[in-house]
Formats: structure tokens, sequence, C-alpha cells
């Protein structure tokens, strides 16, 4: 069960935590057990024989096992929090680094929401077990199995009362645990959704207020709250349920104690003293029994959301870092498709189909064709964000999959179409090309990325605060700042996914003329939609459902390629074309 492996693979490196909490649970419940006998011998030895230094000696004991009992409480508690916390840290971590493995694919196969819930909601699920499971685990049947043991030798007769209201409880959590399980289940489903539904709508809150949907969002987050209400509603319902069904066997049990007891006292089979001893152990052994339904309350549920965890664990990446890299150091940036077919698994057919093309070292290659061609997923396979299904990519004669993937991506420069920026200052980005850049090399690449008048009229100038996502950056903004990010990493090969879609056609036009000016030895390969962005380019490829449509300079494809003179004809007069 994946839970259990989690817990055991998670739990052996804090083993000193875990021993400690188990030598202070059992001295706590150890104290427990030994205090109704005491109470006991006060009452029958010393009360009833007005021995006032037996009750004065055998208090002072219970007072200093009642201290110990409460030290042994606090430092379980304690190093139990600590071993939850850890744990929690620890599989949190685990979990990060994985997701940090995954390709765009993965990724996309589990969901963000659904991630983002398994990385909080369900190990904050299993951290909470582990916590619960430190106060209770070893307690639980310390004090039920020694209470059963201890009440027996003090009268075998009440122990009956004890056959009778033991299994009661255990059929009664049985069967309301079976009906929870599946409700545990659903309910992390829903939290996944209502995640998804609220991630949307924040995110595209400007889309929604645009179109006046505010009412359609509205309900659907409302239906989507209210599956998670009503899933919580029904295992609360069941929850509830349980504590007051523990009340009546515990209060039933305590009737049925004094009552008999009483005739037993009464006929001197018994003394009064036994009579109480026995009526504790019983709520000892009847909470010890409360305590683990409890735990079995909470494993189900921790159960399902390790299940969820294991599974991203357990999936490996679909991008995989060779055992034996090549060891070479990527200097001009040539790169080679040969025979590239991609194509997501269960797909009908193949997004790219093979592709048989090279790009030369130094030189600027443009993409265009009509959305769904395959641009991006051309360009991904280049940064190897994923892997061709048949094929391979070649760069410098090294086949992509034989190159260490580090190095790999230091030579790469990746500008996406969605230009995304981090929190932190207008230097924390740009150095989030290369942590080692200076001011100067800053500068150098905001004045090349026509971003430099901007961030200078800034008071603080590179010191500026970014805010999530960049959003106090207008777009074309961001689409420079982040081309100005790729360039401080000094690549061999800079690539502009759609990259100047947000600019104007002047800076369009000054960045083009600086980026061949100041980075002429550079490869660069721009995914484009305005065929004024790439028609200077040394060669165009044309894609058109997957495959390779047209290949040449803009002058040779408006000469004898029609899907690239339809593009032409629609964005540009024939006197600008030529």
């Amino acid at each position: 069960m994946n839970l259990w492996r989690i817990l055991l693979h998670y739990l052996k490196p804090h083993w000193v935590l875990l021993v400690a909490v188990m030598v202070f649970q059992f001295a706590q419940s150890m104290a427990s057990l030994a205090l109704p006998t005491l109470n006991a011998d006060i009452i029958n030895n010393g009360v009833a024989k007005g021995d006032t230094g037996y009750i004065l000696s055998t208090g002072g004991l219970m007072l200093l096992i009642s201290v110990g009992q409460v030290a042994g409480s606090i430092f379980a508690t304690y190093f139990g929090s600590r071993l939850a916390m850890s744990v929690g840290r620890d599989l949190r971590g685990v979990f990060f680094a994985k997701v940090g493995k995954f390709s765009e694919r993965d990724v996309s196969t589990f969901g963000t929401p659904s991630l983002i819930t398994r990385s909080t909601n369900d190990v904050l699920q299993i951290q909470m077990l582990v916590l619960m499971g430190s106060t209770m685990l070893l307690s639980a049947p310390i004090l039920a199995i020694g209470g059963v043991i201890t009440a027996l030798g003090l009268d075998f007769n009440l122990s009956i009362i004890m056959a009778v209201s033991v299994p009661v409880l255990l059929v009664v959590i049985g069967f309301l645990l079976s009906r929870m399980i599946p409700l545990f289940r659903l309910m992390q489903v829903r939290i996944d959704r209502i995640n998804q539904v609220l991630r949307e709508q924040l995110t595209g809150v400007r889309v929604v207020r645009a179109f006046v949907r505010e009412k359609t969002e509205t309900a659907r987050f409302d239906e989507a709250n209210a599956q998670v209400t009503e899933t919580a509603l029904k295992s609360g319902r069941l929850m509830a349920f349980m504590f007051p069904t523990v009340l009546i066997v515990l209060n039933m049990s305590s009737v049925a104690v004094l009552w008999l007891g009483s005739y037993r006292i009464d006929s001197g089979a018994m003394q009064i003293g036994t009579v109480m001893a026995f009526l504790q152990y019983l709520m000892q052994i009847l909470l010890a029994v409360m305590m683990s339904m409890f735990m079995a309350m909470m494993i189900p549920r921790a159960a399902v959301c390790a299940d969820r965890v294991a599974e991203v664990l357990q999936t490996e990446p679909s991008v995989v870092a060779t055992k034996s890299p090549v060891a070479t150091s990527l200097t001009s940036g040539a790169i080679e498709f040969k025979g590239v077919t991609f194509a997501y698994p269960g797909a009908e057919k193949p997004v790219l189909g093979n592709l048989n093309f090279g790009i030369k070292a130094g030189t600027t290659t443009a993409i265009i064709g009509p959305t769904g061609s395959g641009k991006t997923t051309l360009i991904n396979l280049i940064a190897r964000l994923v892997d061709p299904t048949e094929g391979k990519v070649v760069i410098d004669g090294v086949a992509l999959q034989s190159l260490d993937m580090d190095e790999l991506w230091k030579k790469i420069g990746l500008i996406p179409q969605k230009a995304y920026l981090f929190t932190g200052t207008v230097a924390d980005t740009l150095r989030y090309g290369r942590e080692s850049a200076t001011d100067d090399e800053l500068w150098k690449a905001l004045e090349i990325a026509q971003a430099k008048d901007f961030i200078e009229a800034l008071p603080e100038k590179l010191n500026a605060p970014v805010v999530q996502g960049g959003t106090n950056f207008s777009g074309g903004q961001r689409q420079r700042l982040a081309i100005a990010r790729a360039l401080v990493k000094h690549p061999e090969v800079l690539i502009f996914d759609d990259s100047f879609s947000a600019l104007d056609l002047t800076t369009d036009a000054k960045l083009r003329q600086a980026l061949a000016k100041e980075l002429p030895d550079i490869t660069k390969i721009i995914v484009g939609q305005r065929v004024a962005s790439i028609k200077h380019a040394d060669q165009i490829v044309v894609c058109q459902d997957g495959k390779i449509a047209g290949l040449g300079t803009h002058a040779e494809l408006l000469k004898d390629n029609a899907i690239y003179q339809e593009i032409v004809a629609s964005q540009m007069t024939a006197e600008e074309a030529a």
C-alpha cells in the first residue's frame, strides 16, 4: 500500500525522533495504567483502615507518577510534532523536485490544479496522520491491552461488560469507515476541481469582466463549491455519528460496572476501591478504542492522498537525462533534424512528421505557418522540452539525447510565447539567466532588447520591483525583459517563440537590427506570425499540418510556395512584400 511505503521511507531518516516519541508514549501509557491500581490501594488499604501514613505515601507516589505522565505526554507531543513536520517537509521537497523534472507533456497529464492540491492538501493529510499517530499509535494499544489484562486480574466477572462493549464499538466503526473511504477519495477529486475553477477565474479575471461573464463564472464556482460541501457534509455526518456512539457505549458500560459492582460489593466479593479501579480501566480501554477509531478515520483519507502523491512520484519523466552524456562543448550552434516525428500518447496522428532540415551556425532561421501546424512543438524539440517519437535532433553533430541536459540548457536561450517574470527586482529577473552577470552586462542586454529606455525611466532602475508574472509591466515590456533575460545567459542558440507579437513594428525592427549587429555569431530561431518580423531571415521554414511545406529565403518562397504566398498576401501589399 502506498501509504505504508511512503511512511516507512520518510520516517526512516528520522528514526531518532521516532524512538523518542515511542519511549515517551510508553512511559505515559505505563503511568496511566499504574494510577487506577494505586488509587484502589488507597481506598481499600488506606481510607478503609484509616491508615494516614499509607494514604500519604501512596498518594505521593501517585503524584510523582502523574508528573511523569504529564512530562511523557508533553515530550511525546513535542517530538511527534517535529517528526510530522520533518516528514511533510521531506515529502514536499521530493514532490517539488520530481515535478521540476517533468516535461510540459507530463505536467499537462496531471493538470496544474491537481499537482498543486497533491503537493499541499494531500501531503498535509499524510503529515497529520504522522502527527496523530505519534501521539496515539503506541499509547492506544498499550492502554487497551494493558487495561484488559489488569481489569481481568481485578475481577473476571465484570470483564463480561468489556466483551460486549468493545465488539459493539468495532462493528459500528467498521461500518462507518466502509462508507467514508469512497467519500474521502471523492473529496480529493472535488478539491482538485474547485482549485481548477478558482485558478482559471483568477488568471482570466480580465476576460471574465470583458465578456460580462461574472454570473456564469459565479455559477461555475458555486457548483464546484456545492459539490465539495456536499461531500464534506456526508463524511462529516458519518464522523459526527461516531462520537455519540462511543459516548453511549462508554456511559452504558459505566452504569453496568456500577450496577453489577454494587451487587458484588454487597456480597463481599469486591471492595469499593476495586470497583472504582475497574471502572477507570474500562474507561481507559474504551478511550483507547476511541483513539484507535480516530486514527482509523484519518487512515483512509491519508491513504487516498498517499495514492495520489505516489502516482506523481512513481511517474517517470518523458524526457530523461542520459546516464553517460557525451563530453563535448557546444560552440557553433548548428542544428539538424533527421527524420524527426513527434506524437502525443494516444493521439490519432503525429504533431510533426518526418522532418529533415538543417540550421547553420550563426544564421537566422524563421518558422512560420498557420495555428496548429507544430511550430512550438518543433522548437520544444530543439530545447529538449520534449523528445521525438522517431528520429533525432542533432546539435553540433551530437544527438540531444546524448548530451547532459544542464549543459544543453546553458547553451540555449528560450524566450517563450508567454513572457513570464518571477517576483523580485528587474536585476533579479535578468540574473535569472546568469547569476554572476554584472550590472553593465544587464544594461547591455536591456539595450539590445530595446528595454533600456523604460527601465532607465523608473526611479529604482534595476532595483525596480517586478510583481508575480510581471503584471506591473505591459505585454510588450514583459516580452522585452524576457528577451533581455535570455541574452544575459550568453547562449549559443537563441529561440524566439513568437516573442515579437506584443511589440510594435518600430520596436520589432530595432530589436532585429540590434540582434543582427550585436550577436552575429549566435544561431537565432524565430517563430513568428508576422511576415515583417521574419522576411529578412537567412532561412524560412514553412510549416503545414506538422510537415515542412516550404524551405528557403523570403524571395524564394514568395516566388514558388503557395502557402507562403497566401500568408504574405494576407499581411502585406505586393510592394511591401517585394
